[in-house]
């Protein structure tokens, strides 16, 4: 695998390296995430997990809905991945924790139908209503 990049929490408590393309990157406007990065959308990037590896502190994790769990620094709080029994062998890592966000531009909105109606961004990539699947344009 090449093109690492590298990631941490605000403190740099934990640190990780991703090695490889995503999978896939995109903004999520559901309220679970909203709630968890307390912003307006969270941006994400997948990978398998064999691709990504903690190189300092470990990641707590809060089960955020059943089958689903969020890591994150227990130190300062920062929210790290989201990881779910309905995405087997993949690690959804928040794109804002790199140390180049630059690298994994997003290609899609999901839940768009659960969005803040006064954010919104100006790209025209394609928006689903939930997961991908059906458009909300």
């Amino acid at each position: 695998m090449s093109n690492l990049a590298e990631g941490r929490c605000l403190c740099g408590s934990v640190q990780y390296k991703i090695e490889g393309e995503p999978l896939w990157a995109g903004h999520c406007h559901c309220a679970s995430c909203r709630r968890n990065t307390g912003s307006a959308i969270a941006t994400f990037a997948g990978f398998r997990p064999r691709q990504v590896s903690f190189t300092a502190a470990a990641r707590r994790f809060y089960e955020s809905s059943p089958g689903a769990r969020r890591g994150f620094c227990e130190k300062c709080g920062t929210p790290m991945s989201y990881e779910a029994v309905k995405y087997p062998n993949e690690i959804h890592m928040y794109v804002g924790t790199l140390d180049d966000p630059e690298l994994f531009a997003p290609t899609f909105h999901v839940f768009y139908s659960e969005r803040i109606n006064w954010f919104d961004t100006a790209d025209d990539l394609p928006r689903h209503q939930g997961l991908l699947g059906r458009r909300a344009r």
